[in-house]
């Protein structure tokens, strides 16, 4: 049954079950369920407990918790067999680098962050305990208990794991430094942790016995494997959304906070993540109750479904279109910035593609605009000569002497592929559709402020100077970037236009204007819309495949390629408008 929405979701949920008690809660049913499965599977008198936990996993709560109701005869904690942390330090140093923002992807695994010999006497360890309850956990528990009687999942949100960083609760993969920089941890967990530690749950995701949720500490949540390898097939055979976060920045606005009712005692917000499913979170719904897992799960259990086998064999298991909102209404500019070149970013970072994107203009208010290309009568030399000067505190950076400034409106499309330099100014609301690179932005100038830590905030001269396309003036800006609206199709109370992106960019769009119902089809490629225009919409399957699926005004959401036909209809009489992204054929 179809239920109404008041507002916009930011909590919304795949259904897998209208059973709450097949979700437990708290250390107490968790620890019982698990003695449970045990009295039920074994018949020896050795039993053990493997808990693979991901980085960021508080491990002394989850372990004294599970220690203080299981009682096992031995506890092996996977941290006592790592490496000393000064000579991780120097593995990792060539792929962190001394760049304070980027470092190099690389194929890390879990198991290069242990020592030899201390495996080999934690394995022995095991091997002696021929009786009772072993319990075998941390990262990299897998890794010692290579046979294990119960298998579990320790699991948390990215952006959770991001909370804890910055507030000091946890540091990186065997680094001993929850005192650094915020900065400092994400980067690391962005280039190493977080990777070594998918390739390690990509390994795991078919046998695990139990998925533990993490992500509250006072509330833990557990389902059983199959439950929750139900929950990622449900997800990837019906439309769904991720849970969206939203997060302050220097040039951040109030839009967002009042569109979307969000606390008021966070000074702005600047940017929302509604579609980033390397960062964002899932929810399954078991009656009642909801258990978090990161979006990136259904990436790595179901690539093929999700995103339809030409993704899949182009990216592998990686989801390749982001969408977010940049909030600058009541802010400021964004950052000068360029994206790196195609070949630049596979030379230097390791990365296969690169982030080109565009800015669909969500809402505009009175005098808004877009930063994009250079002016005709842009001289590359003094440019760049008045970049560094402005990098050195000598003097402000004259922006509008050398970049275009278009004026911007509400659904106006301003595409940017890498190479061109761009950002968005004040007094908007940016849906930004772009590829998923992740964190590859060169900032060149950034108006003379400070960050919310009161930090000035890095800029990357040399990489952005090296990358700026000199050719992308006025002109050419004004044929190839801006509103290059086609029309498609048309039929009774809907039509069809292309709103990009540009030839260089390996995402398409189209937006729909409609009053009346419109046929969809995803043709084996993952699509990603949002409602821009109109109240509400309805997603329904003309075969009765999954239950209709209400979005809201603003509202991200995801439609695997094995949906393949759909449809959107307004639920009233107002005209609605979506923007789809998905990936171009080759």
């Amino acid at each position: 049954m179809l239920i109404a929405r008041a507002a916009y979701e930011k909590e919304p949920f795949v259904e897998v079950s209208a059973d709450a008690g097949i979700c437990a809660l708290g250390w107490d049913d968790i620890a019982a369920r698990l003695a449970a499965k045990l009295r039920s599977r074994i018949g020896s008198v050795r039993s053990v407990v493997c808990v693979e936990c991901y980085p960021g996993v508080l491990l002394r709560d989850v372990t004294e918790a599970l220690v203080s109701r299981l009682r096992p005869r031995l506890l092996v904690q996977s941290e006592t067999a790592f490496r000393p942390p000064t000579e991780i330090g120097r593995m990792l140093e060539p792929w962190l680098t001394r760049d304070p923002v980027f470092g190099r992807m690389n194929g890390i695994e879990i198991a290069d962050f242990f020592d030899s010999d201390a495996v080999a006497r934690e394995r022995a360890r095991l091997a002696e305990c021929r009786e009772g309850l072993v319990l075998v956990i941390g990262t990299g528990a897998a890794e010692l208990a290579q046979h294990c009687d119960l298998l579990v999942y320790a699991d948390l949100a990215r952006w959770e794991i991001q909370r804890r960083q910055r507030i000091g609760d946890i540091g990186n993969l065997a680094a001993g430094n929850p005192n650094d920089t915020a900065a400092v941890k994400y980067k690391r967990a962005f280039f190493v942790d977080w990777r070594a530690a998918d390739r390690t749950k990509r390994r795991l995701l078919d046998r695990i016995d139990f998925l533990l949720d993490t992500n509250s500490p006072a509330a833990p949540k557990m389902i059983t494997g199959d439950d929750f390898r139900r929950g990622l097939s449900i997800a990837v055979q019906r439309p769904f959304s991720v849970v969206p976060f939203f997060d302050p920045g220097p040039w951040g606005g109030s839009w967002m906070k009042e569109a979307f009712s969000l606390p008021a005692d966070v000074p702005n917000y600047a940017w929302g993540f509604n579609c980033v499913p390397e960062e964002n979170s899932l929810l399954l719904g078991f009656g009642n109750r909801r258990v978090e897992i990161p979006a990136l799960d259904v990436v790595l259990a179901y690539p093929r479904e999700l995103l339809g086998e030409q993704v899949y064999r182009r990216f592998g298991a990686e989801f390749p279109i982001r969408f977010d909102f940049l909030d600058t209404m009541g802010g400021g500019n964004l950052s000068l910035q360029v994206h790196p070149l195609a070949e630049y970013i596979r030379e230097h970072f390791g990365m296969s593609y690169t982030q080109d994107e565009s800015y669909y203009m969500l809402a505009a208010g009175d005098g808004a605009a877009v930063f994009l290309g250079l002016r005709d009568d842009a001289d590359p030399a003094a440019m760049q000569r008045d970049l560094r000067r402005a990098a050195a505190g000598d003097a402000a950076f004259p922006a509008e002497a050398y970049v275009n400034r278009w004026p911007a409106r509400k659904h106006d499309h301003f595409l940017i592929p890498a190479g061109t330099v761009h950002c968005s100014g004040a007094g908007s609301v940016v849906l930004e559709i772009s590829a998923t690179p992740y964190i590859f932005t060169f900032k060149l100038w950034d108006w003379n402020r400070m960050g919310l830590d009161g930090q000035p905030r890095p800029t990357h001269l040399e990489h952005g100077i090296a990358n700026i396309q000199w050719g992308r003036t006025t002109r050419w800006v004004q044929r190839e970037l801006i509103n290059r609206v086609e029309p498609v199709t048309c039929g009774d109370g809907w039509r069809e236009e292309r709103t990009g992106l540009h030839e260089l960019e390996f995402i398409e769009t189209r937006r729909h204007w409609f009053r009346s119902r419109v046929e969809h089809h995803t043709r084996d490629t993952v699509n990603v819309l949002c409602l821009v225009e109109g109240r509400e919409a309805v997603v329904e399957s003309p075969h009765h495949a999954f239950d209709p699926f209400l979005v809201r005004y603003a509202e991200t959401f995801i439609v695997p390629a094995a949906v393949g036909k759909y449809s959107i209809s307004p639920t009233g009489e107002c005209e609605c408008a979506t923007i789809k992204a998905y990936v171009r054929s080759e």
